[in-house]
């Protein structure tokens, strides 16, 4: 996975633009109301979704893979950042606690071991009281059964990619022993853009 998102980033730069996803501008919202400072991104990619965060009072950690992307970020928002170089799957990099994380569009890339190792590494990093907030792609996306199908609900794109698409009880079995308190349905971007469709996602929200 490191050789695709550092060869992704070299030939793409920064692909997403540098507007936060609205998922992101919801739990950077959320965090702000429920008084959190420390947040944790992993998956930091080149920061679209940290500055967000940031930008409410937020200091912002983030764990990446791609070294190329850590430059872009340093290039777009400062070397002032704290990221650390790696995959999540080598959490955890510090021994802090964080008061929240947020974690967008990643989950869904790792095989059920790596999945449930991450959601208990970002469970066991955060303060008691804190929230993590997971964004994964749902089984109802119009990208489902694309591609090579390696298991239940999990395919290989493609680019090489593979995908596991949440369902209700997916994010039940795997969410519920960490403080599961929320889990909706969600467009992303809440309104389609240009010809570009909205991918369905869930947003998943846990309290330690």
């Amino acid at each position: 996975m490191a050789e695709f998102w550092e060869s992704s980033f070299q030939d793409k730069s920064t692909m997403w633009g540098f507007d936060p996803a609205d998922s992101a501008l919801a739990t950077a919202q959320f965090f702000k109301q429920e008084g959190l400072s420390t947040i944790l991104i992993p998956g930091f990619g080149y920061g679209r979704n940290a500055k967000v965060f940031a930008d409410t009072g937020c200091f912002v950690t983030g764990i990446e893979i791609s070294e190329t992307a850590i430059a872009l970020a340093q290039d777009h928002f400062g070397n002032g950042l704290n990221i650390y170089h790696g995959s999540v799957t080598a959490m955890p990099f510090d021994q802090e606690l964080y008061d929240g994380i947020f974690c967008y569009a990643l989950i869904h890339l790792l095989n059920e071991k790596e999945r449930l190792k991450l959601i208990e590494d970002c469970y066991n990093q955060l303060k008691p009281g804190g929230y993590m907030v997971f964004v994964a792609i749902s089984k109802n996306d119009a990208a489902y059964g694309a591609g090579e199908k390696l298991s239940k609900d999990s395919f290989k794109t493609r680019h090489g990619v593979e995908l596991f698409f949440y369902n209700a009880d997916a994010v039940k079995a795997e969410f519920g022993a960490y403080g599961l308190i929320e889990s909706i349905e969600i467009n992303e971007p809440s309104k389609p853009t240009g010809n570009k469709p909205s991918q369905k996602f869930w947003q998943i929200t846990c309290r330690k």
